[in-house]
This record gives C-alpha cells, structure tokens and sequence, in this order.
C-alpha cells in the first residue's frame, strides 16, 4: 500500500539538458566571482573549510575556485560543492537569469497526488537548498508546497541501499508503502534492496528487458493501482 512517493530530479522530474546546460555551466561561470565577494560569510567560510577537509589540505580562496571547478567539470557529487552551486543558483534565480524546468507530466501527477492524499518528498544529490530552489522557480510558479521534505548526500550517496533505510526512519513509515521515482537504475537497485518500491524513468531511453523494476515513459504512464493504496 503505497503512502508516499519519493522523486528524483534529473533525468526524472527535470531534464538533464537543464542541468547540464543551464544549472551547472551557470554555477562554473559564477563560483569565482561568488567566492571573492563572499568570501567572508560565514556560511561560505564553512563550506570553504569542507572543500579543505575534502582534499586533505589547507587550499588559499584562487586554490579553493580551482578545485571547485574542477569538480564542476568531473560531474563530482561533493556535498559541500553542491552546497555552494545552490546559493548561486539562487542569485540566477531572483535575477530572473533562471528558470526551473519541470516536465509538464511530471506537474501534472505531482499535483494529483497531493490531492489525493499521498506525501511527497525530493531526494536528489543536489542540495536540498538547490532543490528548493528549483521548485520554488518553475515555469507554473512555486511548486514547494507539495513537498513534505527533501534529501540531498546529507543523508547518504544515491546508490547506497543504507541512505534509503535513513529516508525511512525520517519518514516514520514501513519501507513497502514508500514508492522512488528514478531514471538511475543503480539508485533503483539500492533503494528495492531497503525495501522501498521503485519506478524506473525511462524517458527517451529504450525499456531495458531484464530490470527488476517497473518502467515508464514518464509520469502519465505510471499507474499506482499497481501497488495499491489509499
């Protein structure tokens, strides 16, 4: 009996042209100049101190930059680099520089579940500030309201079986009764073996015969019957 549903963003809720072509060249071509004018915050101070703790060495602020965009360029999933690309995100979103794309299906049934009853939450390994920001932004306007909560690597890496048991402790309900949304079939995997159900996004991608998950095309496919629920 399916009580909540928990989404990914790329590749599920979210193209990954807008990420890869809009989010993350927007975050390389800001981070510098970002840093440089915030370099005393405090919260920027602390996010500098984890990228040390990351490398292993004390990094100067230009040695800090370097490695940051570095890590843009390897697609790296560091907790303090997403945490970083989230407060620029959001000065490209109040200038009106950004706009979150969503799929129109994936609005459509986000919508639909709210009201018929059904807790939503995000997990993606964006930040959960960037997250936020991405709903908050949309085309339609502020979407936020139909999320109970969201979950970034603070919880634990996306492929890892143990991050979804933390989802479920945080959620207060059985395994069974919660349903992920992914186009990744190893966070598919980790995520079935905590105990979750999944949902395979496929997308524009051909249905692969031998995943041990249910696949769809997009949101409009997906049928919750299947699973039964309130």
């Amino acid at each position: 009996m399916i009580k909540a549903i928990i989404t990914d963003i790329e590749g599920t809720t979210s193209s990954l042209s807008f990420v890869k072509d809009s989010l993350f060249p927007y975050a390389r071509a800001h981070i510098g100049e970002f840093l440089r004018e915030n370099a005393t915050n405090e919260t920027v101070q602390k996010l500098l101190a984890d990228v040390n703790v990351d490398v292993g060495i004390e990094l100067n602020l230009e040695q800090a930059i370097t490695q940051l965009i570095q890590w843009i360029d390897d697609d790296k999933k560091i907790t303090p680099l997403k945490s970083l690309q989230g407060l620029i995100w959001k000065s490209g979103y109040q200038r009106g520089e950004l706009t979150g794309h969503l799929y129109a299906d994936a609005i459509r049934n986000l919508q639909m579940w709210k009201a018929e009853g059904f807790d939503l939450y995000v997990y993606s390994s964006g930040s959960v500030y960037a997250q936020k920001l991405l709903f908050s932004y949309t085309e339609v306007g502020d979407l936020t309201p139909l999320f109970s909560g969201y979950f970034d690597t603070h919880i634990g890496g996306k492929q890892d079986s143990s991050s979804y048991e933390n989802i479920v402790a945080h959620i207060g309900l059985p395994a069974e009764q919660l349903l992920f949304l992914s186009d990744i079939e190893a966070e598919l995997n980790a995520a079935q073996t905590a105990g979750l159900q999944t949902i395979w996004l496929m997308r524009d991608d051909a249905p692969q015969a031998e995943a041990s998950h249910w696949q769809v095309c997009d949101f409009d496919a997906i049928e919750l019957e299947r699973f039964g629920y309130e």
